[in-house]
């Protein structure tokens, strides 16, 4: 996992934030790799990255606890994984292992975007927003075990297949892999699969969150209505189009203030506020105190 910063703290004493970009290691696949503990640890170490601090990925990270316990941060929600857990963090956000990782055993397969099979695409598994640790039980747990052994074992021993074939294997046991996963998603996993409209509005409010905080916005460059949009929203997220839309530029709002040391007034024009008092009245509304004691209480140096 090569860094663009690298690791270390900064000047409050709290832990760098890390970009990490897919780089292969050597010898693995172009696009996957299929690590229990030990070999993450390794990997990390190999590409001068410190494996305890909190990472910026730009790529799928699975993981799988086969027994123990791992405690695991993502996006400010803290984790408790036990036997048959399986979390899965996407391109994008931030997270951070908070225990030993030698203290449990698991996998955790790395994926770079773009590698899944076109039956993951269609489905758009790739690009929601995870629900939080799944534990799946009786038929569902032992297909996604044997998946998962399928694909470890393959990762591991190509069986002399030529490379383009392995890498096509791997492809396909995986894409099987996360199409199961995406099944396990709760009561709204259904709708948001069949919800086109939600789909091109997700993906649009990623691509411009910090251009526009405007529903009106969207509608007009996606050629929908306000009202298909906020009903579409409403249907796979549970919340209407502008509370989505305010959701995604508050979660930026913390990864910035917790994790870099932009004043608060560059944090607030990053994200597309005209200006600061404008970000503080937004900020305050959402989380019922300023970006700057958000930051203070987050990073424990209020006085």
């Amino acid at each position: 996992m090569a860094s663009s910063l690298g690791p270390g703290v900064d000047r409050n004493g709290q832990p760098e934030l890390t970009d990490v970009p897919y780089t292969s290691s050597v010898g693995a696949p172009p696009g996957v790799e299929v690590l229990d503990f030990p070999g993450l640890l390794a990997r990390a170490a190999g590409h001068g990255v410190d494996p305890y601090s909190p990472i910026r990925a730009a790529f799928h990270e699975l993981i799988a606890v086969r027994s123990g316990v791992l405690e695991y941060s993502l996006d400010f929600t803290e984790h408790r994984l036990g036997e048959g857990s399986w979390l899965w963090a996407r391109p994008g956000q931030v997270h951070q292992f908070r225990s030993d990782l030698t203290a449990a055993e698991g996998v955790v397969i790395l994926i770079r975007p773009g590698f899944l099979g076109p039956a993951a695409l269609t489905a758009d598994i790739a690009h929601r927003p995870p629900q939080g640790p799944l534990v799946p039980e009786g038929a569902a747990g032992e297909a996604l075990s044997t998946l998962l052994t399928l694909l470890a074992g393959e990762y591991r021993r190509p069986a002399n297949l030529p490379p383009d074939v392995h890498i096509e294997v791997l492809r396909h046991l995986l894409t099987a892999l996360v199409l199961r996963l995406a099944q396990l998603r709760g009561p709204r996993g259904g709708a948001e699969t069949g919800n086109e409209v939600f789909r091109r509005f997700r993906r649009a409010v990623e691509d411009g969150y910090t251009r526009s905080h405007r529903v009106e916005d969207y509608a007009r460059d996606l050629r929908y209505s306000v009202r298909t949009l906020t009903r579409a929203t409403r249907a796979a997220a549970g919340c209407g189009a502008k509370r989505f839309i305010d959701d995604r530029v508050l979660l930026e709002a913390k990864r910035l203030l917790v994790h870099t040391d932009l004043p608060a007034t560059a944090v607030g024009e990053r994200l597309g506020f005209p200006d600061a008092t404008v970000f503080t009245k937004f900020f305050r509304l959402r989380v019922g105190e300023t970006p700057t004691a958000f930051r203070d209480t987050a990073r424990g140096t209020r006085p």
